[in-house]
């Protein structure tokens, strides 16, 4: 779903990050949005876009994510799923990634955005409404702007890829495994992703082949 609004009445001014004229519009209307209920918003490909909240197994997954890197962090550094808008001014971007590791003292401030050159990693978890955007609009922007690591969670073809080594052109190197198997993380982490667990529950609380 993309959605348009039009700008805030209120003249209580907005602090946005600094970049282009219409990016910095974007962002004073998607930070004074009132977003319904059950969705996020970020802007990719130059508009608002909003997107529905994961499933409940998701967190699951990205607990696992968690718990696993959470010992492998760079010094100085946090990880968490909670919603925050990382923005790319160069990019023209600003995403809520659903797991990312950055630099603690990031957070360190009272706007309402972080600086995306924070990050360390971010991990994606497709659904049908992210997928295209995940694979691509996510891909290139993460890879243009040197995010160390890039961790996409097909939940739709219950894989795992890890894009590593970023250029200007993007990344230059990946690596996939079928869920259930193990994903080396590349350094900074320099650490094993065991992936068992990550596919769709079934009702009967067991693993369905395609993700619902």
């Amino acid at each position: 779903m993309t959605v348009m609004l039009e700008r805030p009445t209120s003249s209580t001014p907005i602090e946005t990050p600094d970049g282009p004229p219409g990016f910095e519009a974007l962002c004073r209307t998607l930070l004074s949005m009132d977003v319904p209920d059950g969705y996020r918003a970020e802007i990719i490909g130059g508009n608002i876009v909003m997107s529905p909240w994961s499933k409940g197994y998701y967190f699951g997954v990205m607990e696992a994510i968690r718990e696993q890197l959470r010992p492998h962090l760079p010094e100085g550094e946090t990880c968490g799923d909670a919603p925050f808008l990382f923005t790319f001014p160069g990019e023209e971007r600003a995403y809520g990634p659903d797991f990312y590791v950055a630099a603690r003292n990031a957070f360190d401030t009272t706007k309402r955005y972080i600086d995306g050159d924070a990050l360390s990693l971010v991990a994606e978890l497709t659904s049908r409404s992210t997928r295209t955007a995940d694979w691509e609009d996510k891909l290139r922007v993460y890879g243009r702007t040197r995010v160390p690591v890039y961790l996409l969670l097909d939940m739709e073809e219950e894989s795992a890829t890890v894009f590593s080594t970023p250029s200007a052109k993007g990344y230059t190197a990946h690596t996939t495994v079928p869920f259930g198997k193990t994903l080396h993380i590349p350094e900074p982490f320099g650490c094993e992703l065991d992936t068992t667990g990550f596919a769709a529950p079934t009702a009967d609380g067991g693993e369905q082949t395609e993700a619902g």
